[in-house]
């Protein structure tokens, strides 16, 4: 009896971008309840017009280069740009920098290096990049995280100040923003306080929790949980986000415990700000990380190393966006010095390997 098979591959694929980017924008929901939840009603605001301006300007492109509409515009990878984007930003951020942020981020970052798969560098992040340098002021607008002594604000008051560009009159700006938990511990720590005496004058108040920021080391445990569902799940490779944790976790605790006074704690650098978010979400990016297994390690690594050294010494209290693209740059370096030896040919054949390496 004779049988007929299909000609290989026998093995169909079960992953698609629409599929992958659908996936990671479900495991980013536990983390953007969390943020709206502590936050406020901004964090969704900014969500719903950076999606609505990322398929706007996806389209438009689109039109322009003369490309179909369906299966770029439902691919979800504009909506996550737009998505990362949001969260990275104030909450009470005016309408006008999010869509500033976001257009540049779809046009720019993305389409004119020739659209997904093209791009060298993170749109989301050099979305980000422009708006803080470019508008510093309004990158200052960061809501207190939900605690009873501060002013809690509703969605109607919420959208009055973003697209009105100023509180009700029943509130100061000094009432409803805050500095961050990084932003506040970077600034003592300016006025030459070290962390004891932070500690001891009370200045980081009710906004620090156990481990970190009082809401961001619930929001960064959640986009940790869930990065790890993913990393379990071969959605990400679990390489970069660990390399990026590990560095910064050795870095910071080798400089608190050579000098506690003037350097915060591992957790704390781990807990506050956008660390996991960063390392599970933004980081593993197929397109602009590094490919091959020692190529993530070290660019994973390698923003854990720049991060902390932005917060550091750095202008910037957290300085995640500049260090994936930092590393965005040096990807194809490192892609080229770690390529495994191709099966069936010598190491002479590849001088810039070292004899003795394995193979991926």
């Amino acid at each position: 009896m004779q049988f007929k098979t299909t000609s290989s591959p026998h093995t169909a694929q079960q992953n698609s971008v629409q599929t992958l980017m659908f996936k990671v924008l479900a495991a980013m929901v536990p983390g953007v309840i969390a943020t709206i939840i502590f936050f406020g009603w901004g964090v969704l605001i900014n969500i719903i017009i950076a999606c609505v301006v990322a398929i706007s300007a996806e389209a438009l492109m689109l039109w322009l280069r003369k490309r179909p509409f369906k299966p770029y515009l439902t691919d979800g990878s504009a909506l996550l740009t737009a998505s990362l984007l949001a969260l990275a930003l104030p909450q009470l951020a005016p309408w006008w920098l999010t869509i500033i942020g976001t257009a540049f981020a779809i046009i720019v970052a993305k389409h004119l290096y020739g659209g997904l798969g093209f791009n060298p560098f993170n749109p989301a992040m050099v979305g980000y990049v422009v708006v803080i340098i470019s508008f510093p002021k309004e990158m200052t607008q960061w809501v207190p995280p939900l605690l009873e002594n501060y002013t809690q604000l509703s969605f109607t008051e919420t959208l009055s100040i973003i697209f009105g560009g100023e509180p009700p009159l029943t509130y100061t700006w000094d009432a409803i923003t805050m500095a961050t938990p990084l932003d506040t511990v970077k600034t003592q720590l300016g006025l030459e306080l070290s962390i004891s005496e932070i500690e001891s004058h009370n200045i980081y108040g009710p906004m620090f929790g156990s481990v970190g920021g009082f809401g961001w080391e619930w929001i960064n445990g959640l986009f940790l949980a869930t990065g790890c569902y993913m990393a379990l799940k071969g959605i990400i490779d679990w390489r970069i986000p660990a390399g990026l944790i590990a560095a910064l976790l050795i870095l910071s605790n080798t400089f608190a415990l050579y000098d506690y006074a003037s350097f915060t704690p591992p957790t704390f650098h781990l807990f506050s700000g956008g660390i996991m978010l960063a390392a599970f979400f933004v980081a593993t990016d197929p397109i602009t990380a590094a490919t091959t297994t020692k190529g993530r390690w070290l660019y994973g690594a390698g923003i854990g190393v720049f991060i902390f050294i932005i917060r550091t010494w750095g202008s910037y209290p957290d300085g995640i966006a500049f260090a994936v693209i930092l590393m965005n740059m040096a990807a194809p370096l490192l892609d080229y010095y770690t390529m495994p030896r191709a099966f069936g040919h010598s190491w002479t054949e590849f001088p810039h390997h070292h004899k003795g390496e394995e193979d991926d």
